[in-house]
């Protein structure tokens, strides 16, 4: 039961940050990514997050394409 609730509420989580996704990126035309990072989601525009990997706020080897592979959704 308690699964069943931890499942619905991710899954409602999941569903707004998709939202939220597509709707910056039809106001910015920028790319946006929802990612699991820390214990949540994140919406994250693409350029920033070539920012951070350039800037080696990740781990040693990783690159954007990994990061997007992990990716739970990239908006078009």
């Amino acid at each position: 039961m308690i699964q069943l609730i931890r499942r619905l509420i991710f899954a409602w989580k999941y569903k707004r940050a998709v939202r939220t996704a597509t709707r910056l990126a039809e106001l910015t035309g920028m790319r946006y990514l929802v990612i699991y990072l820390n214990g949540s989601l994140k919406v994250v525009p693409k350029q920033t997050i070539r920012e951070l990997v350039r800037r080696h706020r990740f781990r040693k080897g990783v690159t954007v394409d990994d990061i997007e592979r992990r990716a739970l959704f990239i908006t078009k």
